[in-house]
């Protein structure tokens, strides 16, 4: 790789963990080139990209980013791979989980970073176990619907109840103009 090369990986890393909502680090040791590729797959739904980077060049990219990046250079030791989330952290960190376990616990977590805070791998797990963004979105929902569903009932009930009223106070005048009409 000559320095023009390593110029505009370490550039492509910082813009990538610049654009991300969270990188996590992962220890790619073991993964057959099949089993990367099935892994990237399964991250794409999560709308994350799995690369593997040199540490050297990561620690130059890390330098360029700043402080916001800085938890990372920790875990630059080793086979590295970076996975890059731009959605949901927690169906990124669950996919990663889920693959591991299916495939003898690879990749290994490293670490990360989420908002430019240092994550370990305990943290790392403990997002993998978060409900995704969707079914959050869904309870909250669920949430603010639930006063206005108990209203709506309420006064359906309460229509339904006049409704029922009317038509007992109808059923009595037509059973008394019947009974008035007959004797006539």
């Amino acid at each position: 790789m000559n320095r023009e090369q390593k110029s505009e990986a370490v550039a492509e890393i910082a813009q990538s963990i610049e654009e991300s909502e969270a990188v996590i680090v992962v220890d790619y040791r073991g993964l057959t080139v099949d089993q990367a590729g099935e892994l990237r797959g399964r991250l794409r739904e999560a709308d994350t990209s799995l690369t593997v980077a040199k540490n050297t060049l990561t620690g130059i990219a890390v330098d360029r980013v700043g402080e916001r990046a800085e938890p990372l250079r920790p875990f630059l030791a080793g086979p590295t791979a970076l996975a890059y989330v731009k959605g949901d952290v927690a169906a990124a960190a669950k996919a990663i989980t889920t693959f591991a376990k299916e495939n003898g616990d690879l990749p290994a977590f490293k670490g990360g970073v989420l908002s430019g805070k240092g994550l370990d791998v305990a943290e790392i797990n403990a997002i993998s176990k978060l409900p995704s963004r969707e079914v959050l979105y869904g309870q909250l929902v669920g949430i603010v619907a639930s006063p206005i569903t108990g209203t709506a009932r309420g006064l359906n009930a309460l229509l339904s109840g006049v409704a029922i009223a009317l038509g007992q106070v109808h059923e009595q005048r037509q059973a008394a103009e019947n009974g008035t009409g007959a004797s006539a």
